[in-house]
């Protein structure tokens, strides 16, 4: 049967990479995309200009040699991650276009705005979302896809705290457009589980997070692998609700939500460049490590090309 992620990306399986702040820069993208899969640039860390750095250092390393369209070399297809909450949106966007970037998945806000925009410019959007609501949403504002990510996942999160299981089905039954399911996929067991679901493709974050190619610091990727089972948890919750690894920092912010702290106090805590310095810099008590509940199941070094070949026997 015809996958009809496949048909829409134009790849050879339905696996597509998450786009993540810290790790998720052209050499993952493209090792991601060269695999058969979907590779994503996460835009959510870059400022414009390392953005379309990433965007042509991609492009150079999936061309196909030998073919050659209307406007030049053909590549393997791969796409933009790109947080709508963040603060130059317009550049960023005026970028992918400039950059003809042919896949941008959007999250974090609503897709009403870019999604024209973007299908103007002949973008195929994907849009991310955390509840059989917002999918219909996401239906009416014209995106080709929805990803439905359950709240296991890592990095930032939707409100309902719905699980995977309970997600997918419900999105299934509300949607017509093809579904990608996400949230705790990491083996070849929940990558089946997810289509059992009702899910036309798999987004996978954490364990393309921890790979060799990610480009997170070696000492976040060592933390993670093999966490054990609780040591993540959902919180910033009065900001925007992400899972955190335990640590000095991730306490400080429980103790405070525990006893009823501000917006406003939580923002201050949690001050600028929290997530580099954790997931980039390395720093594993006062940084922000985001990461999903399955990094338990993680716990030894492995390439994209082990990932591969793992979820496709």
């Amino acid at each position: 049967m015809e996958n009809k992620i496949c048909k829409l990306f134009g790849i050879k399986y339905p696996i597509i990479q998450a786009g993540m702040i810290w790790c998720s820069g052209w050499r993952l993208a493209s090792a991601v995309s060269k695999a058969g899969g979907l590779g994503l640039i996460g835009a959510g860390s870059m400022h414009p200009d390392n953005l379309r750095h990433h965007i042509k250092s991609c492009r150079s390393a999936l061309q196909i040699l030998g073919e050659a369209g209307p406007e030049g070399s053909k590549c393997l297809p791969f796409g933009v991650n790109v947080p709508l909450m963040y603060p130059q949106v317009e550049e960023i966007m005026q970028i992918i276009v400039e950059e003809r970037v042919p896949i941008v998945f959007t999250s974090a806000g609503s897709p009403k705005k870019w999604t024209p925009f973007l299908k103007s410019h002949g973008v195929i959007v994907v849009h991310v979302v955390s509840s059989s609501v917002f999918a219909v949403k996401c239906e009416q504002a014209g995106v080709d896809a929805v990803v439905a990510e359950g709240f296991e996942a890592g990095g930032h999160n939707g409100r309902e705290e719905t699980t995977t299981f309970c997600l997918i089905p419900q999105v299934r039954e509300s949607i017509t457009i093809p579904l990608i399911a996400a949230g705790g996929v990491a083996s070849r067991a929940s990558y089946d589980a997810a289509f059992a679901l009702g899910a036309d493709g798999v987004q996978i974050g954490t364990r393309f997070a921890l790979c060799t190619e990610s480009s997170a610091h070696p000492a976040f990727k060592e933390r993670c692998r093999g966490l054990k089972e609780g040591e993540t948890k959902l919180l910033l919750k009065k900001l925007a609700p992400a899972r955190l690894v335990d640590n000095e920092f991730s306490r400080a912010v429980q103790d405070a939500e525990n006893r009823g702290a501000s917006a406003t106090e939580l923002e201050e805590l949690l001050g600028r460049g929290r997530a580099k310095k954790g997931i980039f810099e390395g720093d594993l008590e006062e940084g922000e490590l985001e990461i999903g509940q399955v990094a338990s199941m993680i716990r030894d070094e492995e390439s994209v090309a082990d990932i591969f070949a793992e979820l496709t026997l």
